[in-house]
Formats: structure tokens, C-alpha cells, sequence
């Protein structure tokens, strides 16, 4: 595991428990808000809704975010491209399980990993992405989602994710109760208490303050990721201008992704958020400027850690270095060198959209048939036919539902 890796987690598990330090404050301004020597019970709230929630993130935030997302498990037969090519970078980044690949009905381009570990991780792109990518840009976005499953980055992300939307959660469901009058009584009866007073101030600024907070905790997080997924990417290709290329694609005006959300935007490759990804520099930015992620990655002499750090640092103009010594050179024999996939994997955007549009009919339970004729038959799953005769050629197909 590089140091780099260790360092970014150490960070970010700081900032994770920084979240739920903000989710104390606010449970005890909650309390006291309730009634005065009530902040323990307010405590009390915030962390057991903290501690649900972060068990079901533990036990089943991967499936959720999935299921959220619209994503469909496919098979090698769906969409054989995409299956080999997550194969074929599971083996490059050292992975101990190939993960499971999904499919988002969704015109709009983009794809994020999930998994608690690697014995569950899962890879998801949309049809929009198959539809615009040649094969070395979508070996360069699997090879980044993947980093992801290899630095255990995605584990953090769900968890955090889920101490925003309890901070969210908590404060939103107060200032309605205490807006509509939920705790009048007891702000009449201690009405005299000054101390009480002052609390209910400063518990109205944490609900206002607080979820904002988590939010900006949250975009870190991510952002301090995605550098070094785009470095894991080029190391595991040997082709930084394919992702750069996937980039510059994905990034240009197009479909707003449907099922996306601020609670699920720092998971994909770039920010699905079209009026966000505009703005994106600056605090709230999920995702570091692409602009400066295709720069980097096209200055590349090689494909080693020490390239991208060269890189990094002459794009940034900073004399900081993103990945340590130790760490760029740490990289095996044989992987320095930029691959020359010209022509290598010759695939027009016809033929990419079909394949797309295939993938999407077999995910619906359409069985396609190739007929020696060169037609494609394509039976729908309600037909409940064992045979099928070409309308063409008139050859008979045996159905293998």
C-alpha cells in the first residue's frame, strides 16, 4: 500500500470524525433547544442516528447507492468490451476479485465504483459513456474507478456520505419541529433563562451552519482523491491520453445525469451536477478542475508515479510534491513506458452504440441472435418462444433463455 494512500485515509479519517464531532454539537444544541440538561438526550439522538446509518452504509450502502442509481448487473455476454476491459485492469491494479459490472440506463456520460472492499466492489458505468468511448478512453475511466476499489477510497465515501445525510436529516426534521411550533411549550416555560436563550441561538446557527459544513467536509474528501486515481489510472494503462480523452468527453455540455444527487456526486469520475461542474473550483467543488486533470495527465512523459507527479507539479506550478519520493519509485520495471494502442482496438462509434444499445436490450431480457444472413434478430422477453426463424434467410434459431 503506498504511504500516499495511508497519508490521504489518515486525513480523511480525521475529517470523518471531525463530521461527527459537528453532529454532536449539533445534537447537544438540539437538546438544550428542547429544554435546559436536555443536551445529553440531544447527544444521544444524533449519535444513534449516526451509528444506524453507518451500519446500514457498513452492511449495504454499496447496493443501496446502486439501486438509487438506476445501475443493472450485467454479464460478459452483455456488453463483452466493458467485461474484459474491467478484467483486464482488475489484473493490472493487483485486485484479489473482479468486480461486479454494472450498467446505468442514462444518456449522459459518466461511472463510479462502490464496494466496502474489494471482495464486493462494483464498477458502474451509464449507456451514454459506451455510446461515446472508444476502447483505450473507457480502459482509462474503468482504470480510475478501479484505483478507487484499490485505494479503499469508496469505503470512506459511502460513510461519509451517510454522516452528511444524518446531519442533514437531523437538523432538517428540527427547524421544521421549531418553526411550527414543536417546542413551544417548553421555550415558554424557560423563557427566563438566559443561558437557555443563548443556547437556542447557537442551535439555530449549527442546524443552519452544520449541514453546509458537512457538505464542504464531504467535497474535500473527494477531491483529494481524484488526483491520485487519475496517477493509479495512467500506472495501470501505461496511456494517460486515454482517460484524458474519456475527460474532455464526459466533461463537454450534454444530458444531466437523472438519478444524480449532491449526496452521490462526489462518487463518479466527474461531477454529474451540470450547473456545479461549471463551478469548479472553489470549496464547494466536488471534483478538482478537469481542465487541470487532462492537463496534467497530457503532460506526461511516461506512465510512472513520477511522471504524474512531474506533471502535476509543472500544470499546478508548485513546488509540492503530490505523491512521496518513496512512492513514485515504487513502481515495477516495464511500467514506465507510455503503450501505443494505435489501431490496436479499431471500433467506430456505430459499432459502439450498438454494442451499447445491445447491452441495454439483454440487461431488459431480450435474447439477440446473430443469423449467418447477417441479420439480427432481437426477441423481446415476453415472447415465449423456444425457436425463431429469420425473416430473411428463413434459418431457424434455437432460444437460449
Amino acid at each position: 500500500m503506498w504511504s500516499q494512500i495511508a497519508a490521504n485515509r489518515r486525513r480523511s479519517v480525521l475529517l470523518v470524525f471531525a463530521m461527527l464531532g459537528l453532529l454532536i454539537a449539533l445534537g447537544f444544541a438540539i437538546g438544550e433547544m428542547i429544554g435546559p440538561g436536555l443536551a445529553p438526550v440531544g447527544i444521544g439522538i444524533a449519535v444513534a442516528l449516526w451509528a444506524t446509518l453507518t451500519l446500514v452504509a457498513f452492511a449495504g450502502g454499496d447496493k443501496i447507492l446502486l439501486s438509487v442509481s438506476g445501475a443493472r448487473k450485467v454479464d460478459h455476454d452483455a456488453h463483452p468490451q466493458l467485461f474484459n476491459i474491467v478484467e483486464e485492469m482488475k489484473i493490472a491494479s493487483g485486485l484479489t476479485r473482479m468486480p461486479d459490472v454494472y450498467i446505468i440506463e442514462d444518456p449522459s456520460p459518466n461511472a463510479f465504483a462502490t464496494g466496502r472492499s474489494e471482495k464486493n466492489a462494483a464498477v458502474a458505468v451509464t449507456t451514454g459513456l459506451l455510446r461515446i468511448l472508444d476502447r483505450t478512453e473507457l480502459q482509462g475511466v474503468i482504470a480510475h474507478e478501479i484505483a478507487h476499489v484499490k485505494n479503499r477510497d469508496v469505503l470512506l465515501m459511502v460513510v461519509a456520505g451517510v454522516m452528511v445525510g444524518a446531519i442533514v436529516m437531523l437538523a432538517d426534521v428540527v427547524t421544521r419541529a421549531w418553526f411550527w411550533g414543536g417546542f413551544r411549550s417548553r421555550r415558554t416555560d424557560s423563557g427566563g433563562n438566559q443561558g437557555h436563550a443563548i443556547a437556542i441561538v447557537i442551535g439555530l446557527v449549527l442546524m443552519i451552519l452544520a449541514p453546509i459544513f458537512a457538505q464542504l467536509i464531504y467535497f474535500a474528501i473527494s477531491r483529494r482523491r481524484e488526483y491520485l486515481a487519475d496517477a493509479s489510472a495512467a500506472v495501470f494503462t501505461r496511456y494517460p491520453l486515454g482517460l484524458a480523452s474519456a475527460l474532455r468527453r464526459i466533461s463537454s455540455p450534454g444530458p444531466t445525469l437523472r438519478n444524480a444527487s449532491r449526496a452521490t456526486a462526489p462518487m463518479f469520475i466527474v461531477n454529474p451536477l451540470a450547473s456545479e461542474a461549471r463551478a469548479a473550483r472553489g470549496l464547494s467543488a466536488t471534483h478538482p478542475p478537469t481542465a487541470d486533470r487532462i492537463a496534467v495527465l497530457e503532460s506526461m512523459a511516461g506512465a510512472s508515479l513520477d511522471d504524474y507527479n512531474r506533471a502535476w507539479s509543472t500544470v499546478m506550478k508548485s513546488d509540492t510534491e503530490l505523491v512521496p519520493e518513496s512512492d513514485r519509485k515504487a513502481v515495477p520495471e516495464g511500467a514506465m513506458g507510455l503503450a501505443d494502442p494505435s489501431d490496436a482496438y479499431p471500433d467506430g462509434e456505430a459499432a459502439r452504440k450498438r454494442a451499447a444499445n445491445d447491452a441495454l436490450l439483454r440487461v431488459n431480457g431480450y435474447v439477440i441472435v446473430d443469423c449467418v444472413c447477417g441479420n439480427r434478430l432481437k426477441v423481446p422477453p415476453e415472447a415465449s418462444l423456444s425457436r425463431v426463424k429469420c425473416p430473411t434467410c428463413r434459418t431457424e434459431h434455437d432460444l437460449a433463455r
